[in-house]
């Protein structure tokens, strides 16, 4: 991938200054679309702006937009949509992996308990779904539609499949891809959309937000295992203490003798088993770095779909990004 120019160069903190001015007006619509008069409700949405993170989902839509052509009103709003449904997710995740800290913070169940927390995440999604229909074009509405289905099919895959220690890589690439590829997909689907690309460039894009997103989900299950809670701010191994097979542990027992298989096994059984003996063993099966490959693999595939656009500033973002995903701590 070209990451030559000067955006491949630039911080985490300003990889999207070329378009922070559309997601400062992307996170507008954001806030006025969710205010609420009742003050516990309020209070309770305001704590999301200590808690929501790089913003991803919509600087992928917005800079796909950028790079086919121009932004549009119609990409801050669809920006927002995005946001909003992301932000349910992990709302719901924390929940779903009993998470105590996200950014730094509190979570919101850790906050205010489950049941606050699943109504927050409905009541996001509702509004999600409200302000895509503002649009008065039903592609938004439908495309939306069709990846909430698939990420919540996504997660319940994850769910039926905790404590399934014979898990299989083709099975949990169609997890992830549910749960986490879907929705940067359909973001970069909608910039690309929306700016008036023409068929194929929005199918090398999706595809580009598919691959993207798989990167992302790879990454994020390693630093999982291997990760400090300082730098990413969030509660690690709750995969582990939930058996919830990521990548490393798929490949671990694809190639494990019986014996070492049976250890690893009591091991995921066995309450209070601290996470640096999994990370020990795993590095030395060399399913760590399998996994990471793995991840560089799908930001290779990613960057290469990029090749339908015109040399821009966006495009090397874009380009910059897939790289990013796999290269972080956080």
């Amino acid at each position: 991938m070209n990451t030559n120019l000067a955006a491949a160069k630039r911080s985490p903190g300003d990889l999207f200054a070329p378009i922070a001015r559309d997601l400062e007006l992307a996170e507008r619509i954001f806030q006025e679309k969710i205010q609420r008069r009742e003050p516990g409700v309020s209070r309770l949405l305001h704590y999301l702006n200590h808690y929501r993170g790089k913003r991803l989902r919509p600087a992928l839509l917005l800079l796909t937009a950028q790079a086919c052509g121009s932004v549009t009103r119609a990409h801050h709003v669809l920006a927002a949509v995005v946001e909003m449904i992301h932000t349910a997710t992990l709302v719901h995740d924390d929940v779903l992996d009993s998470a105590s800290v996200r950014r730094h913070v509190r979570t919101v169940n850790a906050e205010w308990g489950n049941q606050a927390s699943i109504l927050l995440g409905d009541f996001l999604f509702t509004h999600a779904f409200h302000l895509s229909s503002t649009l008065d074009d039903v592609r938004a509405c439908r495309i939306i539609g069709e990846t909430t289905n698939r990420l919540c099919a996504g997660e319940l895959h994850q769910v039926c499949e905790k404590g399934n220690l014979n898990l299989g890589e083709d099975d949990y690439l169609d997890m992830i891809q549910g749960k986490t590829a879907e929705l940067t997909a359909c973001s970069a689907r909608l910039g690309a959309m929306y700016a008036g690309a023409d068929t194929e460039v929005i199918e090398n894009l999706t595809r580009y937000g598919t691959y993207l997103g798989l990167a992302f989900q790879i990454a994020d299950d390693v630093l999982d295992l291997v990760g400090e809670e300082r730098s990413t701010g969030k509660s690690l191994g709750t995969d582990l203490e939930q058996q919830k097979l990521t990548l490393p542990l798929i490949h671990f027992f694809s190639q494990a003798s019986v014996a070492d298989a049976e250890q690893m096994r009591r091991l995921l059984r066995t309450e209070g088993t601290k996470r640096a003996q999994f990370v020990r063993i795993l590095e030395e099966a060399g399913s760590i770095g399998y996994a990471r490959r793995r991840a560089h693999e799908y930001a290779s595939l990613a960057g290469a779909q990029l090749q339908c656009l015109p040399p821009s500033e966006a495009r090397t973002i874009l380009e910059h990004l897939a790289e990013r995903v796999v290269q972080r701590d956080c």
